[in-house]
Formats: structure tokens, C-alpha cells, sequence
């Protein structure tokens, strides 16, 4: 995806394996659905997910959509938005299990001349919703930064950014034992052919990279750099004016530690005196008020991000095709299609309508676990930093897909 999410797909076997088993298709149930919380109160963290793909968890059918009042501007732009995805939708595999390409032909072929004003039809018409597992939403935000930064190192610029180091490889068959997913890890071989992990962020701030030709920009503030990563791209802007755009190149294959959670464990994060908003803005404020301490905190998240240089349109989510404000998602593909539509119904009215599954990321995992997109600048900002909702989501699927799922 756009971003310092880790990019993560299910290894060619597995998926295999996974796409030829049975399905459980749950049944439709007349029991109480999960309701949004009132405006203001915090939601809890997702439930953990207990199988590894939608598929496995199992999927139950929905309401009609054409019941559930979708907006037009909202289904505008998730038309134009799913109109993009479709070149990739038709040929890749679905990781989640759920859908095969032929599946997104019908609605692939129509959306290229169906009638803008008539949008929330479109989505009536070819598609059936389903929920996943409960069906339990929980939404977060994420933004394109653009922060200080130049392409030479000058003063007041001292902190790399780093392109994809070329001895960040994948370990051959048999040097490491394979990840749950069936990839290889991420790792290096060393200077006896030996293999092993890649430096860490501590490392890495120390200096491991230094001298090797692999900074692309510098930026001004540390606190910036680690929210880039966090966001996965974002802009430079120089002190003449000049903009260098980035995006997620890859990453160095340790796990996403969320800072924000360290902080809440040790008291940090609430609203007693001397405590601080569990928001982005809050986080970041403490980070600057105790730096020490807060360079320490940044270091528990070992998880480190590279760049690239970016040019053409952007930026560029997981299916390769560019990320639309308030319209895009990102979420884990093994639970949601990448492509699908989704329909979020939540405790927020700004985060609530048509999005469209069109990115990932390393913190977005499980079942219902969605990243929703804002663009870029200031009000971005804002909105992704404090964005944190919960409600019920429904995934939107070409029709016919439930019937196919509860034949196997």
C-alpha cells in the first residue's frame, strides 16, 4: 500500500490450499447486531481474530443493499474509486478467500459507462453484502504528511530518509523457518553467508545505513520521520518551496509496535492532569515534551519504513492504483477482498457510507479492522489523527459470490 503499513500477502501455497477448502458460510441469525457507541465515547480495540482468512472465519449474508440508503456524493466517489481498482480486481487472487477475478467481471464491465448521478444504483445492482465474522467495526485514520525536508543535507536537516537497502532480502528456502503465511522472512545475510534479522530502528538511528548511499531526502524533525513511516508516504516540502513525494518502498520485517498503546499501558494516555490525548496530536505532543524518554518509546516500535521517490499521479495504495480522500480503505486482505466495496455504519458520520478496500498496512489486522484515507494538509490531519470510530461493517460482494461460497 501507500504506506509504512507492511505490505503482506498470502504466499502462493497457502493460498491455494485456502481458496480449495470448504467455506463455512454462516447462516443468517435474527440475534441483536453490534450498535454504534454514543459520539465521544471511546471504542475498544477489535476483538482478536481467531482464523486466517474470511473464508475460514466465515461470512453470513447481509441486507439487501438497496436498503441501505446510500448517498449520492458519497456513492459518486465510491464508483470512481472502484472504477480504478477494477484492472487489478479481474486478475490477481483474492487472499481472503471470498471471491475469484471473474467474479468482479460484470460490475467491471458496467461501471465504465454507468451514469454518475445514478451511483447508489450501481452498487444496488451488482453487488450483495455480507459481514465477516461479527461484523464489528473498528476504524482508524491515515493521511498523506507533508513535513520539512530536502533532498541534499544541510543545516537544520539531519535526518535521513532511507530508499529499500538492497541487502534487505527474503531468505532462501531452508536458511529460516518460513512465516505463518508461508513467506520467508525478511532478514540479511551476513558477512559468513549466514542469515539473519535486519537491523531494527534502533540500529538504524545509530547509524547501520549511514554512508551507503541510501539516503534519498532529509527532514528536519524526528517525531515527523517516525509519523511518515507510520503513514507510509506523505511530501517534503524544502524552505525554497521545492515538494519531493514519497512512498512506501518497503519495510525492514519486524512487527508494528503502536506506540500509542505502550503509552496508554503506562498511564500516559488519558484525561487526568498530566496525562495526553490518545489522538496522533496527543502522542506527538508528549514525544516533544520528553524527548529523551520519547526517543526511547519510538525505539519499542522496531519496525522500520523505506522510501521512494514518487512521480505521476498518487498516492498509490496496495492494488497500485492511486488512494482517494474519503473514499479509500485500507484493511487486511485476508479478511476483506481488495477492491471491494465496503459499507461502514458507525458512531461517526464523517467515517460512515461506501469506501472501498483499496490499500493495507502492518497496524490493520483481523476481521472488520479498516484505515480510512483523508488526503492531504491540515484538515487531513485533524481528521486521520483523531479519527478512532466503531460501528458494523459490511463488505460489498459481486453478487452471486455468497451462493458459489455456500455450494463448496
Amino acid at each position: 500500500m501507500m504506506r509504512g503499513r507492511t505490505r503482506s500477502s498470502i504466499a502462493t501455497l497457502l493460498a491455494a490450499l485456502l481458496l480449495g477448502s470448504c467455506v463455512r458460510l454462516v447462516p443468517e441469525t435474527s440475534g441483536p447486531r453490534p450498535q454504534p457507541l454514543p459520539q465521544g465515547q471511546a471504542p475498544a480495540p477489535a476483538p482478536p481474530t481467531t482464523a486466517p482468512t474470511a473464508a475460514l472465519l466465515g461470512v453470513k449474508a447481509g441486507p439487501m443493499a438497496t436498503g441501505l440508503g446510500f448517498r449520492r456524493d458519497n456513492a459518486i466517489a465510491a464508483l470512481r474509486t472502484f472504477a480504478r481498482s477494477c484492472a487489478r480486481v479481474t486478475k490477481r487472487a483474492d487472499n481472503s478467500g471470498l471471491t475469484q477475478p471473474q467474479d468482479w467481471q460484470p460490475a467491471c464491465s458496467a461501471v465504465g459507462t454507468w451514469p454518475e448521478a445514478d451511483a447508489p444504483r450501481f452498487f444496488a445492482a451488482y453487488f450483495e453484502t455480507a459481514e465477516v465474522g461479527e461484523g464489528s467495526a473498528f476504524v482508524t485514520g491515515y493521511f498523506e504528511p507533508e513535513i520539512s525536508g530536502v533532498r541534499q543535507r544541510q543545516p537544520g536537516f539531519d535526518v535521513p530518509i532511507y530508499a529499500m537497502p538492497p541487502d534487505l532480502v527474503r531468505a532462501r528456502p531452508g536458511d529460516a523457518p518460513p512465516l505463518p503465511d508461508g513467506r520467508m522472512p525478511l532478514g540479511r545475510y551476513d558477512e559468513a553467508g549466514v542469515f539473519t534479522a535486519y537491523y531494527d530502528r534502533s540500529q538504524i538511528e545509530a547509524g547501520a545505513l549511514a554512508g551507503k548511499g541510501l539516503e534519498i531526502a532529509w527532514a528536519a524533525d524526528p517525531v515527523e520521520v517516525f509519523f511518515l513511516q507510520i503513514q507510509g508516504s506523505g511530501r517534503l516540502r524544502g524552505p525554497d518551496g521545492s515538494v519531493i513525494r514519497l512512498g512506501f518502498a518497503g519495510q525492514n520485517g519486524y512487527a508494528y509496535t503502536g506506540i500509542g498503546s505502550l503509552m496508554r499501558e503506562r498511564g500516559l494516555i488519558g484525561s487526568s492532569p498530566g496525562q495526553y490525548s490518545g489522538s496522533m496530536q496527543g502522542i506527538q505532543q508528549y514525544l516533544r515534551d520528553f524527548p529523551d524518554d520519547g526517543r526511547r518509546l519510538m525505539q519499542q516500535n522496531r519496525s522500520f519504513v523505506f522510501f521512494r521517490e514518487m512521480t505521476g499521479a498518487g498516492p498509490v495504495g496496495a492494488l497500485n492504483v492511486p488512494v482517494t480522500p474519503g473514499a479509500t480503505v485500507a484493511v487486511d486482505p485476508a479478511f476483506v477482498p481488495l477492491g471491494a466495496p465496503v459499507w461502514l455504519q458507525l458512531d461517526r458520520n464523517d467515517a460512515s457510507g461506501l469506501w472501498v478496500a483499496q490499500d493495507t498496512g502492518g497496524a490493520i489486522q483481523g476481521a472488520n479492522r479498516f484505515d480510512s484515507f483523508w488526503g492531504a494538509g491540515a484538515e487531513a490531519r485533524r481528521v486521520a489523527g483523531g479519527m478512532s470510530a466503531r460501528g458494523r461493517a459490511l463488505i460489498l460482494l459481486p453478487k452471486g459470490t455468497l451462493a458459489r461460497l455456500n455450494r463448496q
